[in-house]
């Protein structure tokens, strides 16, 4: 019988070269493989490089970008010295209970993806399998961590967490309290590493880079995406470009000869959300839809084939994570557990009841949420979807033949919701 267990917690060698190439036409990259010397369980030190793959039967290499300087067209990409995943050293590892795999980075990565647009105030967001669960901005960096913990408390469960400030004592206390795999900051405050030492697993990253990752936001990389026969596609990476409210394009379209408009703008608040929203949605895998309010998302829906679906999928479960914090709130239990009980006879109906009326009555806290989405709205379905729920405003691609009918949608809601486009598809893949 296999020891699963024991499986995921083998290190296992690789056999890519220590070196990589590659060549662009007369230009040439090259890659130095990235290892660590780990202390082992018996005392003695080991060289290693990434843990394993996206599975533990999965060899797997991290390469940094050590020379070598890529120009295509007009466009000038990430240069040799500006590592961030790719460069950590093991004196960065401040605590390793594991030394990372591919999906520990690859979570950091796109982390530090979304944080680079909030860095400018304290901001977390918390990754599973490289799409964030919940990310917010705060007064503090412990608040915007626990607002961000909040939005998804199950999903967070064995997560990474990127912060946009040196974690502090008080956000430490907070994260020390659930089980993380990653937590990624620019710095740790004195006595926070030994808060978070109580976790004896969790991967502790200093990366200094995070303090100028601003920098970062406009510079391209490039992406690569192999293919079952070998084959290679090439592209460069997005980048956004709804950064302020000049940016946001109006919602208004003609169709036969029809002029239609958006009658109800944004106030200032829903504008701020969709700023904020169309950052986090920049680390979302598409087709997504997701759910933000006051610098803090609601509900995330990602990877979907259809945009009604992922607008549905996204309200399921926003409502199911909200009974489960209101349960944790109130009994100290997950909502799960609560049924558990119930069903084993350990506790009368009326507690689950009683949180069930509540999300009920609070519609799991979407209405005033303003609802984001990647891709544009060929049909009013998936605007139905955040409009039932009490949405205030919309952002959306446009750029569909029938953008009408979003609009209408939101012209006819009582009261009307506003919309904006971005013209913008940010897919990520």
């Amino acid at each position: 019988m296999t020891d699963l267990k024991k499986m995921y917690s083998t290190l296992l060698d690789d056999s890519f070269p220590m070196e990589m190439t590659i060549t662009f036409g007369d230009q040439t990259l090259v890659y130095r493989k990235k290892t660590w010397k780990i202390p082992m369980a018996d005392g003695t030190v080991e060289e290693r490089g990434l843990r394993y793959g996206e599975n533990p039967d999965q060899e797997a290499a991290l390469y940094e970008l050590v020379n070598g300087n890529l120009i295509l067209g007009d466009c000038r990409y990430i240069e040799p010295g500006n590592g961030l995943v790719s460069a950590i050293t093991v004196e960065d590892m401040l605590q390793v209970g594991k030394h990372p795999g591919k999906i520990n980075l690859t979570d950091v990565d796109n982390g530090l993806n979304i944080i680079k647009y909030l860095i400018d105030r304290p901001a977390a967001v918390i990754l599973k399998h490289n799409n964030p669960c919940g990310a917010a901005i705060g007064t503090s960096l412990a608040e915007a961590y626990n607002r961000a913990n909040r939005c998804d408390r199950i999903a967070a469960f064995g997560g990474a967490v990127v912060t946009s400030r040196p974690l502090d004592r008080a956000c430490a206390e907070l994260m020390a309290e659930n089980y993380l795999e990653v937590v990624c900051a620019p710095d740790f405050e004195e006595g926070v590493l030994d808060i978070l030492a109580r976790r004896k697993n969790l991967r502790v990253i200093r990366m200094a880079g995070i303090a100028r990752l601003a920098e970062f936001e406009h510079h391209r990389f490039v992406d690569f995406k192999s293919l079952i026969d070998g084959g290679i596609i090439v592209q460069q990476s997005a980048v956004n470009s709804i950064r302020t409210a000049a940016d946001l394009k109006p919602a208004v379209t003609t169709y036969k000869g029809v002029d239609y408009c958006c009658e109800r703008q944004p106030s200032a608040r829903e504008i701020e959300d969709m700023l904020f929203g169309w950052a986090i949605e920049h680390g979302v895998t598409s087709n997504s839809v997701i759910y933000v309010k006051d610098g803090c998302t609601t509900a995330i829906g990602a990877g979907e084939q259809d945009r009604v679906g992922v607008a549905e999928i996204a309200v399921h479960k926003a409502y199911t994570k909200y009974a489960d914090i209101t349960c944790f709130d109130a009994h100290g239990i997950p909502y799960v557990d609560m049924v558990a009980e119930i069903e084993h006879g350990q506790r009368d109906r009326a507690d689950q009841e009683a949180i069930d009326v509540k999300v009920r009555a609070d519609r799991a806290g979407l209405p005033g949420s303003v609802m984001i989405s990647d891709a544009f709205f060929p049909f009013r379905d998936a605007a139905d979807v955040g409009i039932r729920e009490g949405v205030t405003a919309i952002l959306q691609a446009g750029g569909s033949i029938r953008d009408f009918e979003s609009i209408q949608a939101c012209n006819e809601a009582d009261p009307q919701v506003a919309m904006m486009f971005t013209g913008q598809r940010s897919f990520k893949h």
